[in-house]
């Protein structure tokens, strides 16, 4: 049973779920009820995510759906998202991230679809992406067959290897689409939605200049530090 304070803190949780799943339709990311957000209390080991089939406007904060990290369903009236299995594992592999978010935005899926890494062709892409985003090997007839949304996990964490998830945070699951995540909810939306700008970017790139080699390597360190990690310049002192 959970106490008065896991209530509280869930509670704020499933807000910031609902408010990064709102923000997907906002910027375009989902069409009728695709696409899903959640977000994970590491203390309690629990996780808030949207629930399956229902449509946007008519979300809650008390229709979000809590389980534990086994996908037992701790707290709610509705079945979870039919890609929680999904979003457990990848809390499981990543242990830093706070929130994670698939959509079937047209851009990203589109390279997703062809199989494809989405190159680093530029500055703006370099601002997020530490270099290309990766596409997963394609699933096996036996991996579709079996526990297929557990096993799309798998694929992530296995392309993962040797990556860092931090300074990638985004995948593309082959013939699938995008998963994002993030530190936070908010934080995996804001990714999923620089991401579609990424792909339509790199698809126009790629269309106008087949042999473009993409962003030197010192331009992509230049773009990617100067937002992230210990001598970040971007932005205002905290």
């Amino acid at each position: 049973m959970l106490e008065a304070t896991d209530i509280s803190a869930l509670d704020t949780l499933k807000e910031q779920v609902l408010e990064a799943n709102l923000e997907l339709v906002r910027q375009g990311l989902v069409l009728f009820t695709f696409g899903n957000a959640s977000g994970i209390d590491r203390q309690r080991g629990l996780v808030v995510i949207k629930p399956s089939g229902v449509d946007y406007s008519a979300l809650a904060p008390a229709d979000m759906v809590v389980t534990d990290l086994d996908g037992k369903v701790i707290d709610s009236r509705l079945r979870p998202s039919s890609d929680l299995a999904t979003h457990l594992l990848l809390y499981k592999e990543f242990p830093g991230i706070g929130g994670v978010v698939h959509t079937h935005s047209e851009y990203a899926t589109a390279w997703a679809q062809a199989g494809l890494e989405i190159p680093a062709y530029g500055t703006t892409h370099a601002d997020y992406f530490y270099g290309p985003v990766p596409v997963t090997e394609e699933l096996t007839a036996e991996e579709i067959g079996g526990d297929y949304v557990h096993n799309t996990g798998i694929a992530i964490a296995r392309r993962f290897q040797g990556l860092d998830p931090h300074a990638i945070p985004a995948v593309l699951v082959a013939g699938h689409a995008p998963f994002c995540w993030g530190k936070t909810p908010h934080d995996a939306a804001h990714h999923a939605a620089v991401l579609e700008t990424v792909a339509r970017m790199a698809y126009f790139t790629a269309t106008l200049r087949q042999s473009c080699s993409g962003v030197s390597q010192a331009l992509l360190d230049r773009h990617y530090f100067r937002k992230h990690g210990a001598s970040a310049t971007y932005g205002q002192e905290k």
